[in-house]
C-alpha cells in the first residue's frame, strides 16, 4: 500500500514538473504571452470568475484565504507539536516532502493560469504605443507641476461643487462607469462582470500596509474601504486594471489613471492626481528635496488639509509588523519581473512622462 502511495505521488510530481516546466518556458516569450495567454485566453477566464462571483455580497476569495490561514495555523500547531514531543518516528519526511513540492507546483500551475502570466506580457505600453524610458530630472519637474496643478484644480470643483463622497456600492458602479468612460478612447480597457468587493482583512491591511488586492482564485477586487474616503477611488481603479490582467504595479497604476482622469468624476480625477503627484513628488524628493518640498507648498490649503489626515491616518497604525510584510512583498514583486520591489509602483511616473512626451496631456480623456 505505501508503495503505490509512493508511486502514485512520483508519477503526480512528474506530471506538475513537466507542466510548472512548459508555463515556464512558455512566460519567457513576451510576445505569445500578449496575444495567446493576456488578450485571448485570460479574458475568458476573468470574465467567467467574475461572472461567476461577483453578484456574491461577500468576498468569496476572503472566505477562501480564511479558511487557508486557519488550515496553515492548524499544521503549525501540529508541527510544533511533535517537534516539543520529539515523536519524530510518526513523520514520513520523504512523503511530506513530496506532498510540500505537489502542492507548491499545484499553487504555481494555477496562479499562473489564472492570473500569474500576466506578468510576463507586454503590458499597457506596447497598447497605449508609449515606453517607459528613463527620465531627466527636468521632466520631472515639469510633470510634478502639472500635477500639482491638476490637483488643485479638482480639489477646487469638488469644494466649489460641494462634492459628497459616496458609498461602497456607489464607489463601485462609479468605477464601473469610469471604466465604461475609458473604453471609449482605450477599447482594451472594457470592463464587463463587476465584482468589487470591500475587504474582510480592513482593519488588518491598516496595520499591515495595504488598501487593496486582487484574488487571482476568485476574480474579485478586494478593496480596503477603511481608509480616507479620497483615497478610494483610484484605489478601486488600479485594483480593477489587475483584473484586466495588468499585473504588474506600476501598469495597473497608470491604467487606473487613465480610467480615473478619463471618468469626468472630479472625485476620482482628484484621487488619481493626487496620488500620482504623491509618487512624482516622493520621485523627485530623492533627487531634489528642495524642488519637492516647493512643490509640496504649491498645493491648495484644502489638499494640503487631505494630506495631513492622511499623514494622521498612516501614523495611527503603524507597527513593527508593517516593514516586515513590505520587505516579503517587496521580495514577490522582485521575483514577479519588478525588479525595483515597492518601487515599482512610483514608476507610473515614467509611463505618465512618456505619455506626456507623446500625447501633450496628463489626462485619460
Amino acid at each position: 500500500m505505501e508503495n503505490r502511495k509512493n508511486r502514485k505521488q512520483a508519477i503526480t510530481l512528474s506530471i506538475l514538473l513537466a507542466a510548472a516546466g512548459c508555463i515556464w518556458v512558455f512566460s519567457r516569450q513576451n510576445n505569445l504571452v500578449e496575444q495567446w495567454y493576456s488578450q485571448s485566453l485570460y479574458p475568458a477566464i476573468s470574465n467567467t470568475l467574475r461572472a461567476a462571483f461577483g453578484w456574491i455580497p461577500i468576498s468569496i476569495g476572503d472566505l477562501l484565504y480564511t479558511v487557508l490561514i486557519i488550515y496553515f495555523a492548524r499544521q503549525l500547531i501540529k508541527l510544533t507539536t511533535i517537534i516539543r514531543k520529539r515523536t519524530y518516528g510518526s513523520l514520513n519526511i520523504k512523503s511530506i516532502l513530496r506532498r510540500f513540492i505537489i502542492r507548491i507546483l499545484l499553487l504555481y500551475i494555477v496562479f499562473n493560469i489564472l492570473w500569474g502570466l500576466n506578468y510576463d506580457r507586454r503590458g499597457i505600453a506596447f497598447q497605449t504605443g508609449i515606453s517607459r524610458e528613463k527620465y531627466t530630472k527636468e521632466q520631472l519637474l515639469h510633470i510634478t507641476g502639472l500635477l500639482v496643478k491638476e490637483v488643485n484644480a479638482c480639489k477646487e470643483g469638488m469644494v466649489r461643487q460641494q462634492t459628497p463622497y459616496t458609498t461602497n456600492q456607489l464607489l463601485f458602479k462609479k468605477a464601473c462607469d469610469a471604466y465604461q468612460s475609458a473604453s471609449v478612447y482605450y477599447p482594451f480597457l472594457q470592463y464587463h462582470h463587476k465584482s468589487l468587493k470591500a475587504s474582510f482583512f480592513g482593519l488588518a491591511g491598516n496595520y499591515l500596509g495595504f488598501s487593496g488586492y486582487y484574488n487571482p482564485f476568485s476574480g474579485e477586487a478586494q478593496v480596503n474601504t477603511t481608509i480616507p474616503v479620497f483615497l478610494r477611488p483610484y484605489v478601486v481603479c488600479h485594483e480593477m486594471a489587475h483584473q484586466l490582467g495588468y499585473a504588474k504595479e506600476n501598469e495597473a497604476n497608470f491604467a487606473g489613471f487613465l480610467v480615473a482622469t478619463a471618468s469626468g468624476d472630479t472625485a476620482f480625477m482628484y484621487s488619481a492626481y493626487l496620488d500620482i503627484f504623491l509618487y512624482a513628488n516622493g520621485n523627485l524628493r530623492r533627487t531634489d528635496s528642495v524642488a519637492a518640498r516647493t512643490m509640496q507648498q504649491q498645493l491648495s490649503p484644502a489638499v494640503k488639509e487631505d494630506m495631513i489626515i492622511m499623514k494622521a491616518f498612516y501614523k495611527k497604525y503603524e507597527n513593527p509588523v508593517e516593514p516586515v510584510i513590505t520587505w516579503i512583498y517587496s521580495r514577490y514583486l522582485e521575483s514577479n519581473r519588478q525588479p525595483s520591489g515597492m518601487r515599482s509602483y512610483s514608476e507610473v511616473v515614467a509611463y505618465l512622462i512618456s505619455y506626456y512626451k507623446k500625447y501633450g496631456k496628463i489626462s485619460g480623456k
